[in-house]
């Protein structure tokens, strides 16, 4: 069968379980790029399955943090947290942006290279002075030759453990300033011993395209006073706690009267 660019498709070889986009065709090699899965990968185009009703699902992602939200707005008013978030991957960034705005959530975004963010965080975090930085983008574990153990078994781990450190140095306090790290089959250790207060994956998984979005959503609309519901922000990925962990801070926004 004759695949084109653009083309939705799944692989055979891995049970179709992945819809992918192609965006390169290079003789009989198709490059692939998750439709809603942060991932990379490439195919023969023999293995490959054409898909017809595939579709984005940022629609039910944000009804499913809507439906969650309990806020008096006939009362009170609220100030939600302010997101930097930092993205290797321009599509799923502008993703992310569309939802922060359907929440009614300040967000900042930036599209940069996995290895460029740990030279330019502070400068933005400087002029920004965000709540919650999401430092994301594409990753990998190379499970043939790498070690769980070793960052240099991580296509970009060590690039976002050098953020988070950077941002770290920048605000010591995890209250103060909220780090969410990591993309697919990220080092979740690692990340969490530089400083982040949720990263992934602690079982080397794929991320939503959105999951790094629903955890800065889900705390830049909790109450400042008050911890987070850690296990039901994590609920709300696509993976749950085998993509993505953490730790338990207070939310970021403030409450106030008379609306």
């Amino acid at each position: 069968m004759f695949f084109k660019v653009g083309d939705l498709v799944t692989r055979n070889s891995y049970n179709n379980d992945i819809v992918f986009k192609i965006i390169e065709v290079n003789d009989k090699i198709a490059y692939l790029k998750g439709l809603n899965i942060r991932l990379y990968a490439d195919s023969n185009m023999d293995d490959l399955k054409l898909v017809e009703d595939a579709r984005i699902d940022d629609n039910e992602l944000i009804d499913r943090i809507s439906t969650s939200i309990n806020l008096d707005r006939n009362e009170y008013f609220y100030l939600p947290g302010k997101i930097l978030h930092f993205d290797g991957d321009t599509e799923y960034l502008e993703r992310c942006m569309n939802f922060y705005k359907k929440l009614k959530i300040m967000a900042y975004g930036v599209n940069l290279k996995e290895d460029e963010i740990p030279l330019e965080i502070v400068k933005y975090l400087e002029d920004l002075k965000p709540d919650i930085v999401v430092i994301t983008g594409h990753d990998v574990f190379y499970k043939k030759n790498g070690k769980m153990s070793d960052i240099n078994s991580y296509k970009n781990s060590k690039n976002f453990v050098d953020a988070v450190k950077e941002a770290r140095n920048y605000e010591k306090s995890h209250d103060k300033l909220i780090i969410i790290a990591g993309a697919c089959q990220s080092d979740y250790e690692e990340l969490i011993k530089a400083g982040a207060n949720f990263a992934s994956s602690p079982k080397r998984v794929n991320l939503h395209a959105l999951d790094p979005a629903i955890i800065a959503s889900s705390i830049a609309l909790s109450d400042k006073s008050k911890p987070i519901e850690l296990l039901k922000i994590i609920e709300k990925t696509k993976y749950k706690e085998e993509g993505i962990g953490g730790i338990i801070t207070n939310g970021t926004m403030y409450t106030g009267y008379p609306r």
